[in-house]
């Protein structure tokens, strides 16, 4: 049994009573009924900060991945209580949360776009560069309102897509983080790309969410900073060292694969800003067809009759010895989480009924929506020893619990294994977790997960998924204090 927080890592029984944790012994326990789980691994589920897979078979596959908490809070959404509502009416088999989305608050001012609970809305509309244009000071002041209301009905934070309009006013970057200081909220921000990258942007994107950290002292959140940064990760992590030695609020993530996944018509796929990013079109590979992008002409046509089309764009070689290392830069960034960035679903139809299981043959994904956390334990600990099983265990439990705690006090109770905290619990073979999705078969589920509770209830019982376990509860934020006016 090991627990992250006390350091606690021996043989023990752990005891559960309905859905908390009530006792951790080395002297066997009592109980009414006893699971054996010699030889396997017990520790906290793990928590997911980055994941667009909301509905029932996305978090599926993530609950055999050890999951048993997958928030939605880099792209996020409005409205929240909407969403909260429409989760709740389906139920989820883990639980569940969103920040409130600044990218779709300003589709929804600027090109009338509906709001919608689910991304899809925000992929659909990320390549209109009509929501990446100049906001007047009456259309800000809506925007911020309508971020604040998501904040009051339970939003965990501001996601903050600023790498989708990288020529958005960097002042309005700051002022959507004052909104997030004065909520006593982190931002989730998808970072513009680095200066050196891209000279054409009005701000360095490491520095601007650095700055914003220290200008307004909101906790700023920086996603993904694997594929934000790629082979110039050791830029970063010296401007982030730098950052966090001072006493700035910063916190990062990363996951383990060198390849992203995004609509084609996001901003930073165009052919003049790929030449910038070393990347080239055939780098690019269209999820629902499995077609790589031959040429700039070729992605003009794509990007101009479905910009919604989600594409797999590789940006580090995983087989090659130098990008391996800056790819586990980024992964082993101190204090860093492990968050999966997993992507719904492509359906070869129409979308099946929520509780269709298995998926249907020709379902696609990138595989990080799968196998991130398995791959994690095997990559990192099992296969190549960079980091210990405890500490790889932290990076996808207790670090993002703590990096929520202040704005969600539940989940103070989340990423542990003791007394009083949610009977959330993984029991993985640590000799078999393994992951198998490919970038060909995404859908592939992870091995290894024997069994998983969320909430004390099993999501997995015997390496299978209980079909009729839905569990999940919602996570909300708590805002500390009143926002100003815009």
């Amino acid at each position: 049994m090991i627990d992250p927080e006390s350091g606690f890592d021996q043989i023990a029984d752990v005891g559960i009573t309905g859905d908390r944790v009530v006792a951790v012994s080395t002297v066997p326990l009592r109980a009414a009924r006893r699971i054996d789980v010699s030889g396997l691994v017990v520790c906290p589920g793990f928590i997911d900060l980055h994941s667009h897979g909301q509905a029932i078979p996305e978090q599926r596959l993530q609950a055999l991945d050890g999951v048993t908490t997958a928030l939605e809070l880099e792209a996020g959404t409005t409205t929240v209580a909407a969403a909260y509502a429409y989760a709740a009416s389906e139920g989820r088999p883990l639980n569940y949360g969103y920040a409130t989305s600044w990218a779709l608050a300003r589709m929804i001012e600027l090109i009338g776009v509906k709001p919608d609970p689910s991304v899809h809305a925000i992929l659909r509309n990320l390549g209109n560069p009509g929501w990446q244009a100049p906001a007047s000071k009456a259309q800000r002041a809506r925007i911020y309102q309508r971020l604040y209301q998501d904040l009051a009905d339970g939003a965990l934070g501001i996601g903050i897509l600023v790498g989708y309009a990288p020529l958005v006013d960097p002042d309005e970057f700051t002022l959507i983080a004052g909104l997030a200081a004065q909520a006593g909220v982190p931002t989730y921000t998808h970072a513009r790309a680095l200066i050196d990258a891209n000279p054409n942007v009005p701000v360095d994107g490491a520095k601007e969410i650095i700055r914003a950290a220290g200008q307004t002292g909101a906790h700023m959140h920086y996603c993904h900073v694997n594929s934000t940064s790629a082979r110039r990760i050791d830029t970063v992590r010296a401007l982030l060292d730098k950052a966090i030695a001072e006493g700035s609020p910063v916190s990062v993530e990363a996951y383990p694969y060198g390849a992203a996944s995004t609509a084609i018509g996001a901003a930073f796929l165009a052919p003049e800003a790929l030449k910038l990013a070393d990347l080239k079109p055939s780098d690019i590979v269209v999820v629902a067809t499995g077609e790589r992008v031959k040429d700039e002409q070729r992605l003009l046509e794509l990007r101009a009759s479905d910009p919604g089309a989600l594409v797999i764009v590789h940006f580090l070689d995983e087989t090659d010895p130098a990008d391996r290392k800056h790819l586990d830069r980024a992964l082993l960034y101190p204090g860093g989480a492990i968050a999966s960035d997993a992507m719904p679903m492509t359906w070869p139809g129409p979308p099946p009924p929520p509780m269709t299981w298995p998926l249907p043959p020709g379902t696609l994904t990138h595989p990080r929506s799968a196998g991130t956390y398995a791959r994690s334990l095997r990559t990192l600990w099992r296969e190549r020893g960079v980091q210990t099983l405890p500490e790889v265990i932290a990076r996808c439990s207790l670090i993002p619990a703590r990096i929520l705690e202040d704005a969600a006090p539940a989940m103070c109770r989340k990423g542990r294994l003791k007394a009083g905290g949610d009977a959330d619990v993984l029991v993985f073979d640590p000799n078999r977790i393994t992951d198998q999705a490919t970038y060909v078969d995404g859908v592939r589920p992870s091995i290894g997960v024997v069994h998983l509770l969320v909430n004390g209830s099993f999501v997995v019982r015997d390496s299978a998924l209980v079909l009729d376990s839905l569990p999940g509860r919602p996570v909300r934020g708590s805002m500390s204090r009143s926002a100003p006016n815009a």
